[in-house]
């Protein structure tokens, strides 16, 4: 049967770029991509929103240190919104930077809007799915929504900041609808984050979310 490990990576991205993970609203999540990786071992990893590339980072780290074939697919304008600010090329540039130091074989950037990048995927394909985007209830639904088809089955999305209540955000609203549809769990540190299985959870998930507790308590501490 397998067994969910808990792990101690040592993240290459840190040894060069301190300040992704000091700028970063995901770093408590860091340990738990990366053992999510290393359990579910997915043929592809899409994030939709990579700003400096934290999170997407702790998926490419898991993927290169078990020599998975996964694919990992960052997907952003890196152009900025009204939430994250807009920004210039530096962030681009940076995020380039460290793909061409560290994971050449494991990221790929595609530099266009989610709707644009979207035919890039066929359908039932991406095992995981990271939807950090803009953070209206209506931007998260609509990207929830377009990039459902291209889910495969027994994949997982993972939603960022479902526990942020200020100004316009509204993915904790989402999030609280959508949660009752499907088997997910999540985590209230570093802004929350919801783990949901909409088309359906495999055996050795459901033993995950039944011990979620114990991975509550040991991510939370990050």
């Amino acid at each position: 049967m397998d067994k969910w490990l808990y792990n101690s990576p040592i993240f290459e991205f840190d040894q060069n770029k301190p300040l992704i993970r000091q700028h970063s609203a995901w770093k408590g999540h860091a340990k738990f991509a990366y053992d999510l990786v290393q359990f579910m071992k997915p043929k592809k990893i899409v994030e939709l929103g990579t700003h400096y590339g934290f999170s997407f980072f702790c998926f490419c780290q898991s993927v290169k240190d078990h020599k998975l074939s996964t694919e990992c697919f960052a997907v952003d304008t890196w152009q900025g919104d009204l939430h994250s600010g807009m920004y210039s090329n530096e962030v681009f540039d940076t995020v380039s930077e460290v793909i061409q130091n560290h994971y050449q074989k494991e990221a790929k950037m595609l530099r266009c809007p989610f709707d644009e990048a979207i035919q890039n995927f066929e359908e039932d394909s991406i095992d995981i799915l990271h939807i950090d985007g803009f953070h209206t209830i209506e931007a998260v639904l609509h990207d929830y929504t377009t990039w459902l088809p291209k889910v495969a089955k027994e994949g997982i999305v993972l939603i960022h900041d479902t526990e942020v209540k200020i100004r316009d955000f509204g993915v904790y609203k989402f999030w609280d609808a959508i949660k009752q549809q499907y088997p997910s769990f999540e985590f209230t540190h570093s802004h929350g984050l919801g783990v949901l299985f909409p088309k359906g959870c495999s055996e050795k998930f459901k033993n995950v979310i039944n011990d979620q507790k114990n991975l509550k308590s040991h991510y939370s501490k990050e």
